[in-house]
């Protein structure tokens, strides 16, 4: 059965009401931070909104620990990875240190990297990033990791398909 925008609307709305304080308060435990939780509260009914097909929820809050924990770690990710760039800059003289507007395109644009390569499973993401950090070849991965050439290869494949996919299909 076919539900309507409105239905799915008013289903989200609801589960707002019901559950929006819960999800406020596992984020500030999780957090440490009340005006973090709220913000991070709104993008996890956000996300929510945003599916194609909203789904049947048995177990709500099951639901929306999944996608509150997700955020949650995207938003560790972010703060780890502001904190490298910032102490690089640290390091810069004066004169090398990019201005403000730069600093802040830097860190959306590894932000976004970190999305994607969020996106892959824990070992094709080592492997991809051995490969394209580190520059080593398809057979030192291998040895590295204990891996055969032929699934160090496989994996390349899946990290580069997700990259275009997530670049210029999603």
């Amino acid at each position: 059965m076919l539900t309507s925008p409105s239905s799915t609307r008013c289903a989200l709305g609801d589960l707002y009401v019901q559950h929006h304080g819960w999800v406020v308060q596992l984020l500030r435990r999780k957090l440490g931070n009340q005006e973090q939780a709220l913000d991070l509260a709104q993008d996890t009914f956000l996300r929510m909104l945003r599916t194609d097909t909203p789904p049947v929820l048995r177990e709500p809050r099951a639901y929306l620990t999944t996608i509150a924990s997700r955020l949650c770690g995207q938003y560790f990710r972010r703060q780890a990875l502001e904190r490298a760039y910032l102490e690089s800059l640290a390091a810069l003289e004066p004169e090398h240190v990019p201005s403000p507007e730069s600093r802040l395109l830097v860190l959306e644009a590894l932000d976004a990297v970190g999305q994607v390569l969020d996106g892959l499973g824990t070992r094709v993401r080592e492997i991809f990033l051995l490969s394209q950090l580190d520059g080593l070849t398809y057979p030192q991965i291998a040895t590295h990791m204990g891996l055969t050439v032929n699934v160090v290869q496989k994996a390349m494949l899946k990290a580069y398909r997700h990259c275009y996919s997530a670049v210029y299909v999603g």
